[in-house]
Order: structure tokens, then sequence, then C-alpha cells
């Protein structure tokens, strides 16, 4: 139980301290939450948990995968912003955007032998 509350308040802190730097300075904050510090810290809980290598190499592996449709969020929001709509609503939109292309990746990586 302490491990858990280790890894989650390691976790949190490390979103806080994203979200703090972001707001005086938001190339920076970008340049924080862009690091794989989530997949990075996965990998080593996981290791840590498991010793098991090749689990750690399938989970980079998807992580690869499922990057590339969660990129073009990164896109959509900013321009629903500058164009007007509002947070919540261009967030959202946003991530109805990215669960669209995630079950595309799902549907369609299989067919081109991807493993996820």
């Amino acid at each position: 139980m302490h491990y858990l509350l280790i890894k989650a308040l390691l976790s949190g802190l490390i979103i806080a301290a994203a979200s703090e730097v972001a707001r005086r300075w938001p190339g920076w904050g970008g340049l924080i939450v862009s690091l794989p510090l989530v997949s990075l810290l996965t990998f080593i809980w996981l290791w840590r948990d498991t010793g098991d290598n090749e689990r750690i190499a399938a989970l980079s592996q998807s992580a690869f995968w499922f990057f590339l449709p969660s990129m073009p969020m990164f896109l959509l929001f900013p321009a629903l912003l500058r164009n007007g709509l509002g947070f919540w609503p261009a967030l959202g939109l946003s991530c109805v955007l990215t669960i669209l292309l995630y079950a595309a990746m799902f549907a369609l990586a299989p067919r081109f032998g991807v493993k996820l």
C-alpha cells in the first residue's frame, strides 16, 4: 500500500509542477508536458513490479502507436480556442476527436500487423 501511495504522490507532484511552470512560462510548461514522463514512470513502475522486459517493450511500442492518434488534439484544441470557442467545448471536441482516432487505431492497426 505504501508503494502505491509513493507512486501516486510522485506522479501527482510531476503534474502539479508542470501546471505551475506552465502558469508562469507556457513554453517551458509545454516542454514539460511533452516529455514522456508518464511513460517513463510507467516503465519504471512496471519493471519494478514485474521485471518483465517483454511486457515493458510491448507497453513502449503500444505507447508509440497511441501517440500518433493523440497528436491532432494538440492542433485542434488551440485552433478552436483561438477561433472563439470556449475552453470546455474546445476541450470536449478535442477529446472526442482523440477518442475517434483511438478507435480507428484499434480497428486499423491489426490490419497492418501492429499488435496493441
